[in-house]
């Protein structure tokens, strides 16, 4: 019998339905990921994951399509990216918003940076999110 060990790694990878339950998993996911990481406090990168992962599912949304959730675990930060199947449709922040559209500023606030790639079907939005203690720092030895 083939005895396997668990290797830690540094990147996370979901693909989702675009709905809203979709959203919503991505999220939980995420968190209990983030967690796995040792990161002592996951709520930044969480509402980042949560408010990308939304607009994902609400206006990048093609029928049939998913949307895919990535994060990669560095030093200082986490990096997400949420791509999805519409390309058209760029995220647009609003400098004053009324009923919604505080999204984006809330990522603005508490990411470190964040844009929007280009992919050969859709577009990516990706946001660096720092995330106090290094990983390094995380682990003690055993």
């Amino acid at each position: 019998m083939k005895s396997e060990n668990a290797t830690p790694t540094s990147e996370f990878v979901l693909r989702l339905s675009a709905t809203r339950r979709g959203a919503r998993l991505a999220r939980l996911f995420a968190v209990q990921q983030l967690r796995d990481w040792g990161v002592p406090d996951p709520s930044a990168a969480e509402l980042v994951v949560a408010e990308l992962a939304t607009n994902a599912a609400t206006h990048g949304r093609v029928s049939g399509r998913d949307f895919e959730v990535r994060m990669e675990r560095e030093e200082d930060h986490v990096r997400i990216e949420v791509s999805d199947a519409r390309g058209e449709r760029g995220p647009r922040p609003v400098a004053m918003p009324d009923e919604g559209g505080y999204g984006l500023l809330l990522v603005s606030a508490l990411a470190s940076a964040w844009g929007v790639k280009d992919r050969c079907v859709g577009k990516t939005v990706w946001a660096t999110v720092p995330c106090g203690v290094p990983a390094r720092a995380a682990r003690t030895p055993g």
